[in-house]
Parts: structure tokens; sequence; C-alpha cells
């Protein structure tokens, strides 16, 4: 282990709900709690306010507004955490080039890697600057640990929060994690912990003097183990710049279960469809397909389907799904329903028979021909349309307005989903640095209402690049080799 707190760990400060408190005035200084807003959702992030009342991360969101009913509870919007979170990023990859993100608000950064520090003092003035760089580029606040290894760091940070840092000295660490619970270590979640307590074992302190033979005979030899020398303060684990994802996978709990057949594989062919687009928006193609699928009385099948080679082909990861369902029997009704692929690669078995034909001087096939779509109308001819009165085209459904997402009127300007329902949407008209905005309501099919896009916390100054530097002059402009076009580049 170092002898020297070099290792910074970054955890951002109720991210979703703070992200949500900073681009809507309104909220700041309430009570906000964003996650699935049926029966069945959970709270995914609550705001410092809100947990005053008792809510937190992973309770059920009936629970969380009996807690807290006068909470402002909002869907999330993960495309604008995600702009945020790379946002932050950018900054720890400028302190080095071991940087571990664990989550879209979570990274640990090796700072000796980067040169930038090398002692206790320049670990802490590095450490600074960063939580000052969060928050001019972005408006919201990260606590920040510094240690001589991963896990002292991640307690580190976790002591610091909110909006604070804290630095764990060389020499110091022993002392500082005696007194603390058994479940302040990774990997000692609520069984372990039931069954160290049980045994008498309540703190880290506790974990040492039981000794490494019993914590093996109470919980393995792997788990025993490694227990005993987190206890002990020893942490080897080095900052690893990339963590290989291992599956990439979707999931829906449904406010009702479903029962109707047709409904549950439609279902499961929309999940294979978002999953396939997840594996290609992170350029991966996989071997096993595998569907989860919950069942009324909270039994959970899986079933997985290996491949003779990586696909990304939504087509593919259909039709396994679909055999897949097949096999499970969803009498009495499905709560949740999964589908992922594992076994990833960065080539898809198409790509390797498009470079067979290439090496062989073949030309690439065409596209198969693409089903009809079953969603419109079958077109009839002349004579029959004169025949047969023309059927009424259905009527549009409904447009749904999520709670907290961004809507932009066409005479009010940039506004945020309060709330909907029986034909109405309430929106109130504020933006990240304005003050708190007027509440108007519209019926859901007012033409003049339309989704948009969330608006930057802390609007850029032209030239500065995301992570609040100026960005580099590109190279002089060009003239144009032909009139009127576009290549797409804008």
């Amino acid at each position: 282990m170092r002898t020297v707190p070099t290792i910074l760990h970054l955890d951002m400060d109720a991210f979703y709900a703070s992200a949500e408190q900073a681009s809507k005035p309104s909220l700041r200084g309430k009570a906000v709690v964003v996650g699935g807003l049926g029966p069945r959702g959970v709270v995914a992030t609550a705001s410092y306010e809100a947990r005053a009342f008792g809510v937190h991360s992973a309770m059920p969101m009936a629970q969380a507004r009996r807690l807290a009913p006068n909470a402002a509870y909002l869907v999330p919007r993960f495309g604008f955490y995600r702009e945020i979170s790379e946002q932050v990023m950018g900054l720890l990859r400028t302190l080095s080039p071991l940087v571990e993100p664990l989550s879209l608000d979570e990274a640990f950064v090796d700072l000796e890697a980067g040169g930038v520090a090398w002692d206790e003092e320049s670990a802490r003035l590095t450490g600074e600057r960063l939580r000052a760089d969060i928050r001019a580029v972005t408006g919201l606040t990260g606590s920040v640990g510094l240690a001589a290894s991963k896990m002292l760091a991640k307690i580190a940070s976790e002591e610091a929060k909110p909006d604070g840092l804290v630095l764990i000295r060389p020499g110091t660490e022993r002392a500082l994690l005696g007194p603390m619970p058994v479940r302040t270590l990774p990997g000692v979640g609520p069984a372990t912990g039931d069954h160290l307590r049980r045994a008498g074992i309540t703190t880290v302190d506790e974990i040492a003097e039981a000794g490494e033979d019993e914590l093996v005979r109470l919980l393995g030899k792997a788990h025993g183990h490694g227990l005993y020398a987190m206890a002990l303060a020893h942490d080897e684990r080095p900052v690893v710049a990339e963590r290989e994802a291992k599956s990439v996978s979707v999931e829906d709990t449904y406010d009702v279960d479903l029962h109707d057949r047709l409904r549950i594989g439609l279902e499961v062919q929309r999940l294979a469809d978002r999953c396939v687009r997840r594996l290609r928006e992170a350029g991966l193609s996989g071997r096993t397909i595998v569907l989860k699928v919950r069942r009324y009385d909270f039994s959970t099948l899986t079933r997985s389907d290996t491949l003779r080679g990586p696909t990304d082909d939504p087509a593919v990861v259909r039709e396994a799904t679909a055999r897949l369902l097949e096999s499970v029997d969803t009498t009495g009704g499905v709560r949740l329903l999964g589908v992922g692929v594992s076994g990833l690669a960065d080539y898809t078995q198409e790509d390797l028979f498009a470079q067979a034909r290439l090496a062989t001087g073949e030309a690439p096939g065409e596209e198969p021909p693409q089903p009809p779509q079953t969603s419109q109308p079958p077109q009839t001819s002349q004579a029959e349309s004169a025949d047969e009165p023309a059927e009424e085209e259905p009527a549009p459904a409904e447009r749904i307005w999520r709670a907290g997402h961004d809507v932009r009127h066409a005479e009010y300007g940039h506004g945020w989903v309060q709330g909907s329902g029986l034909g109405r949407v309430t929106v109130r008209f504020e933006t990240p640095d304005s003050p708190p905005g007027r509440v108007r309501t519209f019926r859901t099919d007012d033409p003049r209402l339309v989704p948009a896009d969330p608006l930057p916390l802390v609007p850029r100054e032209p030239g500065e690049s995301e992570t609040g530097e100026p960005e580099a002059p590109g190279p002089p402009p060009t003239a144009p080799t032909g009139a009127g076009t576009d290549d797409g580049s804008r």
C-alpha cells in the first residue's frame, strides 16, 4: 500500500436530485425524489432535504410518498445526467490518465500517475481545486476522499458528504476504521452484516480481533481472507482506467401484472430492441442472449441462449428472446421482464463475413427485405376504395408528459412538466439561471407545447469547452468546394 494519500475518490452529492434542483430554481432547497413514479417504482436518488424525512435510494416509491408527501417526485432524465457526468469525467482525466469510473457520479483517480500530487499537501490542493472546478463547470457539488488505497479513499469521501473533502493520513487508518460498523467495509451487505452480528462482531476492530481463521470459518475462505485484510486497512487494488463491461441489459417493472401472452411477447421484443440500441451505442456485440422474467409471486426465472458468434442484429436478438420466452410459464402474471446480452465483443459475426467477402473480392450482399409495418393500414386499390367505405383512422394516442422533463411552449418558452393527468399537463416555466417561474396548465394535445432538450446548468462562454478550458483554435476555414452542398458535418 502507498505511503502518500494520492488515490482520490469523487462522489457527486445526491447526483440526480441535485441536477434537478440546479435546473429548476423553484425546487432549490426543497425535498426532491427521483425515480419510478408507478405503484412499483423505487427511489433512484433523494435530495438531502428529502433524506431528512427518511427517504433514501432503493426505497419503494409508495413508502417515500408516505414519508414525504409534499416532496417533488420526478422521472429520471438519464441523458441529461450522462451529459453532466461526461463533463465531470473530463475534469478527472485532466488530472490523470488513470480514471476508473464506477457509475455516472462516482470515480477513482490515481493522482500520482498524473504527476499532480506527490505528498499530502499537493493531494489536498488538487482535491480542493477539483471540487471548485466541478462547481464552476456543472453548478453541482461533489465530495472528495483522499487516501493511500481505494477502500480508504471511498470511505473518506463518504465521511466528507455533503460537499466536503476528507484526507486520511497514512498510518492513521487502523485508528480511524476501528470503531466503524462492519457495514463500512466493501462487500459487507445486510446478509453478511447480520451473520457477523449474530457472531458478536459489530465493528471493524472486532473483525480484526476475531482473527482470520474465525472469519474463514464464518464466511468461507475467499470472503473471510478478504474481509480480514480490509479490517487491517490492507488494500492493494490499483486504479484501472478501463472497466470492461461484462453485459448489457435492460428491464422494466410493470405497475400491473401482465397476463396476456401476446402483450408479454411484444414487451420482450421492445426490450430486445432497447438492449440492441445500447449495444450499438457502446460499439459492442454479444454471443449470449438472456431473458429475465419475474412472476406474480416474485419468483425470478432466467433463460439464456448462446449463439455461434457475437451479434448486434436486432432481428437475431428478437428471435432468440422469443424462443426463450416459449420455455417460460407466465400463468398467473408477470411483474418484470428483462433482456440482456453477455459474452461481449467489439466485433460481430456479420463483420467477419463481410471481411471474408471483401478479401475474396465479392460484393456485399443486399440488405434483406424489411417486413411490412403492421402498424400501418394496408394500401387499397382505387377499385377497392370505390366499392368499400374507407375505414376511419384511429384517434392518435394521448401524448405522455413525464414529470420533470423539459418542454418548450411557443409563447411562454422553456419549462418543465410539473404533473399531468385527465387530459391536462401543468408546466412551470423557468430555466437554470432564471428566478422561480410561473405555473400554467394546458391540454395534453396543445400543438404549441413540445418536448425540449435540457438546458445547460452553467451557460458556457463562446470558445469554452465542456471542461471549462479554452478550446484549442481549429484550422483556418477553407473555401467551399461546391455551392449549396452540405456534408452533414455542421
